[in-house]
C-alpha cells in the first residue's frame, strides 16, 4: 500500500501514555487587589451605624477575609485582621 501524501493531523497516534505532566501555571495573588478588597470590606462596615451585612453575607466575609489577608505579609495579614475583628464588635454591639 502507497503512503498517503496528507499530514497527520492527530500527530504521533501512540503517544506516549506516561510521560512528562503537563505543569500547571503558577497563580500568585496581586497584593493591590487584595488590599483593596480588603479595605472596601473595611470601608464598607466602618461607614455603618449597624450591621451592614445579613447573615449570609458575614458568613461569608467572616470566611474569606482573614483567607484574604494571609495572601499578605504576617505583619498586614495581622493589621487587616485586627480591623476587621475590631468593626465585628462594634457592629454586633450596636
Amino acid at each position: 500500500m502507497a503512503k498517503q501524501s496528507q499530514p497527520d493531523l492527530f500527530g504521533d497516534p501512540q503517544g506516549d501514555l506516561f510521560g512528562e505532566v503537563a505543569r500547571q501555571p503558577v497563580w500568585t495573588p496581586d497584593p493591590e487587589k487584595v488590599r483593596r478588597r480588603l479595605e472596601r470590606i473595611l470601608a464598607e462596615a466602618s461607614a455603618a451605624e449597624t450591621m451592614p451585612w445579613d447573615w449570609s453575607k458575614q458568613s461569608l466575609y467572616r470566611t474569606i477575609f482573614p483567607q484574604m489577608a494571609k495572601l499578605l505579609s504576617e505583619e498586614e495579614s495581622t493589621q487587616y485582621c485586627m480591623r476587621f475583628e475590631h468593626e465585628l464588635e462594634r457592629l454586633e454591639a450596636a
